[in-house]
């Protein structure tokens, strides 16, 4: 009996050990499946959520570097007074110093905040839906996955499709509708400040931005605040042009350099935003026309001189013909590459940063 209880004590030990081991194995690799899983498959709310707040960071740089030329391309697009962008800048350092190149830069700042996040977090929903909908693919950004195609068995690393650049200038145009609708309201009262040319606040019409947008909704409603909102619509479907050829420099990069992630960003943001000015720049030309021309009534400004976007379209060609529809685009152009390549810097390492 004693020889008994010895020979198959170990016996029972063994099998319940391997058993233990068997299950303690399958957890394991269980869990190591949804740490990958949860890798490789972020949560819907995530994606929207980081592309929302990563768009603000993409608007403070934006403007930091920006707005310079933007207040040198307005002025040169509302008046004749300037031959060209360096007598622009050399007459307003003159006479108002470097901070009139930051003139009106104060409502873009909250504004371009907003309208980053808006556009930036809208496009990252708007490029989710289209491949999740309409194009039916499983990768709508670098290395995101779709949450339902994600842990399907045919979406290896080799079938995995990734939404095509016309998708995300699909994407691109939804955001911009979307944002108009702050864009509009912020860029009408920055370009009313930036074509105020008085170097003392006595020979203003407007001592602000807060002012500006008193007197103009005490005199004209929320209608006059709105003033230039179809011709912000127009301008900002050029987008299409900006979100799919940067999907295009960043695929390219990707697959034929050896630079960062951040250079990629830096180059492919720069590039396609100067795309999108080459191609949408009468559109906006003929949007500060609309932004600038007064409002009349009680506002006291002038006489309103354009009710639809044709006529401001049509008196920039009786004026200079075509090459009138790009006045100020030089400082414009040169704008585009850094303000838009830190800006998308920026959005693009805090989304791989954010949790």
């Amino acid at each position: 009996m004693y020889f008994f209880y010895i020979s198959t004590a170990p016996l029972r030990g063994i099998g319940n050990n391997s058993t233990t081991m068997s299950a303690a194995a399958a957890d394991a690799q269980a869990a190591q499946a949804q740490v990958a899983q949860q890798q490789h498959q972020p949560s819907k709310a995530s994606h929207d959520y980081k592309g929302f707040v990563a768009g603000v960071g993409s608007g403070i740089a934006k403007l930091t570097v920006g707005h310079p030329f933007d207040t040198v391309k307005v002025r040169l697009q509302s008046s004749d007074r300037f031959k060209g962008p360096l007598e622009c800048v050399m007459q307003t350092i003159r006479l108002e110093g470097v901070r009139g190149l930051y003139k009106g830069a104060t409502p873009p700042l909250v504004g371009w905040m907003f309208m980053d996040s808006v556009m930036l977090g809208s496009l990252s929903v708007y490029r989710r839906l289209m491949a999740q909908h309409v194009f039916h693919v499983d990768v709508w950004a670098p290395g995101t996955l779709l949450p339902s195609r994600a842990s399907s068995s045919s979406s290896s690393p080799a079938t995995r499709t990734a939404l095509p650049s016309v998708g995300h200038g699909l994407a691109g145009i939804l955001a911009g509708a979307t944002v108009s609708f702050i864009a509009a309201p912020v860029e009408h009262i920055k370009a009313r400040l930036q074509i105020q040319y008085a170097a003392t606040k006595a020979g203003r019409l407007y001592s602000g931005p807060v002012d500006c947008l008193a007197k103009i909704y005490r005199h004209h409603g929320v209608r006059g605040v709105y003033h230039g909102l179809g011709a912000t619509l127009l301008f900002r479907g050029f987008f299409f042009f900006w979100w799919s050829t940067y999907d295009l420099f960043s695929r390219w990069m990707r697959q034929h350099t050896t630079l960062s992630k951040p250079a990629v960003n830096f180059w492919a943001g720069g590039l396609s935003a100067q795309v999108f000015w080459l191609t949408c720049y009468p559109a906006d030309f003929v949007k500060q026309r609309i932004m600038t021309d007064p409002l009349g009534g009680g506002l006291g400004d002038g006489q309103r001189k354009y009710r639809r976007w044709r006529e401001a379209a049509v008196d920039v060609y009786r004026e200079a013909g075509f090459k009138g529809y790009w006045r100020g685009f030089l400082p414009c152009f040169l704008r585009a590459f850094p303000a838009n390549a830190m800006a998308l810097v920026v959005f693009e390492g805090l989304m791989r940063t954010l949790p």
